[in-house]
């Protein structure tokens, strides 16, 4: 368009006024050369100066277009990203007495769509960059961070939380996860994931309200469904 726009000066300079393409570019890179130009010549001048201003207003339009597309293919997609983390991150801390979920593997995910179908607000804490963008494309909630640091928990509003579930599988990340909890949020109710019995114990030692072993609850049902 921009070129387009050129072309179509020099040209209708050149019609109009009867100027070389040489003269009739200098027109465009500098339009004051038109008023110098009739000061000494004859013509439509008037013609001129309007058709000109047509000509500059397009180039004006045009070049500001360019440099929109040329922003936006640079740092549009970075924009709409800061623009979603400052949204997500709004969202969160309006949240109160939600579910915060550390690990969105199977488990942890399996627990967050149950309690959304229950209407209940989870935000979810995960370090691995693939299941944190996983949380995101399923609508849930989620803070990119390691659970074991206060910061990353305070992200996820710890402190407004009714429920921190450790969920990670790795028994001692979990453990790790409800003390920095506990110390944060004293009354919030801590939910742990352990590998056995011994990790179990270790569990409740740490302040854990609830200990869930995988295996155990998988086998038990099981066994009901006999």
């Amino acid at each position: 368009m921009f070129a387009l726009i050129v072309v179509a000066g020099m040209v209708g300079f050149s019609t109009l006024d009867g100027v070389g393409i040489v003269d009739a570019l200098f027109w465009l890179l500098d339009p004051t050369s038109i008023e110098l130009h009739f000061q000494n010549h004859d013509g439509p001048a008037t013609f001129i100066k309007a058709y000109a201003i047509v000509i500059l207003s397009g180039l004006i339009v045009a070049s500001l277009w360019i440099g929109e597309t040329l922003f936006s293919a640079a740092f549009g997609g970075q924009i709409q990203t800061e623009l979603k983390q400052m949204q997500l991150e709004r969202n969160i801390k309006e949240l109160d007495d939600h579910i915060i979920i550390c690990g969105y593997g199977t488990f942890g995910k399996t627990i967050a769509a149950r309690l959304r179908d229950a209407d209940r607000e989870v935000v979810i804490v995960e370090q691995q960059d693939a299941q944190y963008q996983r949380a995101i494309d399923d609508g849930v909630l989620a803070v990119s961070g390691d659970a074991r640091r206060e910061e990353t928990l305070t992200d996820a509003g710890v402190k407004r939380a009714d429920t921190v579930i450790g969920a990670i599988d790795d028994s001692n990340a979990n453990i790790q996860i409800s003390i920095a909890a506990s110390q944060l949020a004293p009354t919030v109710t801590l939910v742990v994931r352990a590998g056995d019995q011994r990790d179990e114990a270790l569990a409740r030692r740490a302040g854990a309200d609830e200990v869930v072993i995988p295996e155990v609850v998988s086998g038990e049902q099981v066994c009901t469904n006999l």
